[in-house]
């Protein structure tokens, strides 16, 4: 995957073969939520996703429900593929840290099933309406705000 591979696809004497390069995949982490109740059920997920081609490592955190895949593998693919082969509901990982999300505990957002300092990710402006919020809502919440110099001296 290095030079030597650049190399030798540069100078083959194959004939036409070196302009037909196939498009190579990047590394990439792949995460996905998969149920797990036993130690059978964390042993068939590994199995399911260890055979893939492409596939460096595979890691199970079985009380989170989580399966980590490493390797140049297409996520869409590593989906089906536990799906098809344990027979399990199968998604990528809809969570993110409370830390990246503006409004962590707003409806749509904060998610009673997410593991501890984790929210579901609301990329859609529609789900999270604080996102949203207008300048008159704006104006007035900032008007009796603590960080605010100018802010009403009445309360």
């Amino acid at each position: 995957m290095g030079i030597l591979d650049h190399f030798s696809h540069v100078f083959d004497c194959a004939g036409d073969d070196h302009r037909k390069l196939k498009k190579r995949r990047q590394l990439q982490t792949v995460e996905i939520k998969v149920k797990m109740d036993c130690e059978g059920c964390e042993r068939r997920v590994r199995g399911a996703v260890e055979g893939m081609k492409g596939v460096t490592s595979v890691d199970v955190e079985p009380k989170q429900h989580k399966l980590t895949v490493v390797g140049y593998v297409d996520p869409a693919k590593v989906v089906h593929r536990v799906r098809y082969r344990t027979g399990k509901h199968a998604e990528l990982w809809p969570y993110v840290p409370y830390d990246v999300v503006a409004h962590p505990y707003a409806p749509g957002v904060y998610d009673k099933k997410a593991p501890s300092g984790y929210v579901r990710y609301a990329g859609d402006p529609n789900v999270n309406q604080l996102a949203r919020a207008s300048s008159t809502e704006v104006r007035y919440t900032t008007a009796f705000s603590d960080d605010n110099p100018q802010a009403c001296v009445i309360m």
